[in-house]
């Protein structure tokens, strides 16, 4: 499948998505979000896929924000229907991946572009990184899920300050929030990323994907994320990754997992 802002490589089971319209400094517009969409229900179903490190193209930014020409003009109607399809087909479906989303932040993740790599299990940034959701400057809120990811990852406090003032942080305070785990240069942002997932790649696929619905449970309303974790545990105990992880531990030697 051809795209025309976005590009996707996969190599050792890890594919990288990266958002490339560099002169808009990676906007997400309507087109762009659709074909993110497309592309991971293709990841999905691929089985040379284990891992999927999100980025943007260039060095200035991840993603700088939507792009605030095409939606300037929408109803309430309107605005609603684009938060609500956004997070359903983007937001949302990457947060809910049963595959490890990694978001390698390379510059400005403002806006939309923030709440993109909040909605990845976990984030990585380059020292030249700057986060913020300016939202509230255009009269309007973050709507793709960063009134809610913001606080469950930094605090409500912390998160209200930032939506409130429309401030950007530096990488090094966004990792003093717990809003990325690690920062980089920018030469080895990239390399990091591939390292964490190649870490990530020695371990039990099945497992890691009943680890991320257990994790997100605790975040969903009307469900008992202990619950959620009793039952994925058991369910590990009638998979081939059980079996192996466990006769390998037993016999002292290294796990062999499927595309591991």
């Amino acid at each position: 499948m051809s795209y025309n802002n976005i590009l996707i490589e996969t190599e050792n089971f890890i594919s990288t998505l990266t958002i490339n319209r560099p002169k808009k400094l990676n906007a997400l517009n309507r087109e762009t979000l659709e074909e993110i969409h497309q592309a991971f229900v293709k990841l999905e179903k691929d089985e040379d896929t284990k891992v999927i490190i999100i980025t943007g193209s260039g060095e200035k930014a991840f993603v700088a924000g939507a792009d605030i020409s095409e939606f300037a003009n929408y109803s309430v109607e309107e605005g609603k229907d684009l938060a609500a399809r956004g997070h359903q087909e983007v937001f949302d479906f990457i947060a809910n991946f049963k595959k490890p989303v990694i978001a390698a932040v390379n510059g400005f993740a403002l806006g939309g572009g923030l709440e993109l790599a909040m909605a990845a299990h976990f984030r990585i940034a380059s020292d030249n990184a700057k986060l913020g959701l300016p939202e509230t400057s255009l009269g309007v809120i973050p709507g793709y899920g960063g009134t809610q990811r913001l606080p469950q990852l930094v605090g409500k406090g912390r998160a209200m300050e930032m939506i409130m003032t429309a401030s950007m942080i530096d990488a090094n305070q966004a990792l003093q929030y717990n809003l990325v785990n690690h920062v980089t240069t920018v030469e080895d942002l990239m390399s990091l990323a591939e390292k964490l997932a190649g870490k990530i790649l020695r371990n039990s696929t099945v497992a890691i994907a009943q680890a991320i619905e257990a994790v997100n449970a605790n975040y969903e309303d009307g469900v008992n994320g202990f619950e959620k974790e009793i039952e994925g545990f058991g369910k590990s105990f009638g998979t081939e990754d059980f079996k192996e992880g466990t006769t390998a531990f037993l016999e002292k030697r290294k796990a062999e997992f499927p595309g591991a």
